[in-house]
């Protein structure tokens, strides 16, 4: 098999930028790839994403429970691995992608209470990895920020790309749950921890070391 590699973080922590960064710089080196992003908003596989994250099923992230939104976020993968990238992998390729099924593990343990929250990410990893079939990573990078910070880049982007902020990032409260839940899923999975309050150069320069490890 191949291997793959997973930015993740909040909304607004910078992994999309960060995720970016790796891949022109892999490029610059040579190196055969292919990159991802999830959800697949344009694709069929995505109508439950775009309704939930819209407010169709409720204008709150907790009014749809973590089980059924992580199967929405579930299929749209499952039918990108089947259609898109399962054989390039199988015949030992590279995948970079921005966000995976570690995102259900940030944006929906978040709904849950502190001590239900393992129990959720062990079932997660059940549902995806095992009874799904779809691929563990072989490296998590998880760029962390802190509230202020995740709030601020959420703030500019909408200003700077006339975008209006979904369920998930309108929601202050939700995104500091998010926070404590990815820490938890990074510590309990061993994610690799990217500061995100240092410069987006820093980070790329460890992003790109941690990768390198993987072939090295």
């Amino acid at each position: 098999m191949g291997k793959l590699i997973v930015f993740e973080g909040v909304d607004g922590s910078g992994k999309s930028t960060q995720y970016k960064i790796l891949c022109d710089r892999l490029k610059a080196q040579g190196m055969t790839f292919r990159n991802l992003v999830f959800p697949r908003y344009s694709e069929p596989s995505s109508a439950l994403i775009r309704m939930y994250l819209a407010g169709e099923f409720g204008d709150k992230p907790g009014d749809v429970n973590p089980y059924a939104a992580s199967a929405f976020f579930a299929v749209d993968r499952y039918a990108s691995y089947v259609q898109d990238w399962r054989e390039y992998y199988l015949n030992h390729g590279l995948i970079i992608t921005d966000r995976y099924t570690t995102s259900n593990a940030v944006h929906q343990a978040s709904k849950l209470p502190m001590n239900e929250r393992e129990e959720f990410l062990h079932w997660l990893s059940e549902f995806e990895y095992r009874r799904m079939g779809l691929p563990v990573p072989d490296l998590v990078l998880f760029v962390d920020v802190d509230l202020d910070t995740a709030q601020a880049h959420l703030r500019k982007r909408e200003t700077e790309t006339d975008t209006k902020a979904d369920i998930h990032e309108r929601d202050s409260a939700y995104l500091a749950a998010s926070i404590s839940a990815a820490r938890t899923a990074a510590q309990l999975y061993h994610w690799k921890r990217l500061d995100g309050s240092a410069s987006v150069e820093e980070i790329a320069d460890q992003a790109l070391r941690e990768a390198e490890r993987l072939w090295k």
